[in-house]
This record gives C-alpha cells, sequence and structure tokens, in this order.
C-alpha cells in the first residue's frame, strides 16, 4: 500500500510539473528571439517566487504579526525583521525547487551540492536582506513593506549572478564542452 501511494504521489508531481512546463513555454513563445530559455524561466521562476515572497511579508507584517514587536526571550524583534525571518524558509524551499526543476535543469550536479550552494549564496542574500531592511527602514524612512520590495530587486541582481556563475554553474560549463 505504502508504494501504491509514493507512486501516486510521484505520477501528481510529475503532471504538476509537466502542465508547469507547459505553461512556462507558451509563456515563452513571444520572448523567443528576445531572452535565452533558460534566463526567461529563472526571470519567471524566480519573478513568481518573489511576488509569492512578497505577498507573504504582506501578510505576516499586517496580519500575523499586527506590526508589534516581537519579544522573544532576552531579544526583540522589529516586526519587519520577524516577518522576514517567518517567510524566508517557505520561499527558501520553493525557490530552490523552482531553481533546479523548472530553471536549471541540465544541471548534473547532486541536488544535495546544489542544495548546499543554494543554500550558501541565500545565507548572504539574508544578510543583504537584512541590511537593506535596516538601513530603507531606520535611516531613509521608508514603509517596510516598499523597502522589501526595494531590497528585493538588489538582492535578485545578486542572487541571478550567483546561482547562474555558482550554484548551478560547473554543471552548466561541463555540458558546454
Amino acid at each position: 500500500m505504502k508504494n501504491i501511494t509514493h507512486l501516486r504521489t510521484h505520477e501528481t508531481l510529475h503532471h504538476i510539473k509537466e502542465k508547469i512546463n507547459l505553461l512556462i513555454e507558451r509563456v515563452y513563445k513571444p520572448f523567443t528571439n528576445f531572452v535565452p530559455y533558460e534566463t526567461f524561466r529563472y526571470g519567471l521562476c524566480g519573478g513568481a517566487n518573489t511576488a509569492f515572497d512578497i505577498f507573504l511579508y504582506f501578510i505576516f507584517y499586517n496580519f500575523v504579526l499586527q506590526k508589534q514587536m516581537v519579544y522573544i526571550g532576552f531579544i526583540t524583534i522589529s516586526p519587519y525583521i520577524a516577518a522576514f525571518l517567518i517567510v524566508f524558509p517557505i520561499t527558501f524551499c520553493t525557490g530552490f525547487l523552482l531553481a533546479k526543476y523548472f530553471t536549471f535543469t541540465r544541471s548534473t550536479l547532486r541536488g544535495r551540492i546544489q542544495l548546499m550552494r543554494y543554500g550558501i549564496t541565500v545565507m548572504f542574500s539574508i544578510f543583504l536582506n537584512y541590511v537593506f531592511l535596516k538601513i530603507f527602514v531606520e535611516i531613509f524612512h521608508v514603509y517596510p513593506t516598499p523597502s522589501k520590495v526595494i531590497t528585493t530587486g538588489f538582492v535578485v541582481v545578486f542572487s541571478y549572478f550567483s546561482q547562474k556563475h555558482f550554484t548551478f554553474g560547473h554543471a552548466r560549463q561541463r555540458l558546454e564542452q
């Protein structure tokens, strides 16, 4: 019974993956002459994950945390940083899965190596998020949600180049040789 359930789950996930790939291919058609397919997939998947991240951030900051400071024992966390810390693990997982299964599908690196490299680049992205959120909110006095949007712009540029050249780069170089 356990094997049948596993098989059905695998078939369902494969079906969902195929549907998403078909959607990406349809959306890509008008851009065929302008953007390489892998770059387009990165932008589309990354854009979807970023929109998901900002949506979750907005929900957690405004409705879950209700813009209140979060007191955890000996430390107090501002609501905009707490919202980021709550949302991060969710979008880390969705971002990795989208990159692995829909963007850099030709990579021959083992999944655990990709995940480790992805984790390294994302840890640096966390640092960038923290620094930029602090700067925009506390120094420039920009509201937290627009600050998150601006911060995301900077982090996306870093993420694109690090994923392209580090996380999945070695596998791509081997394939092109």
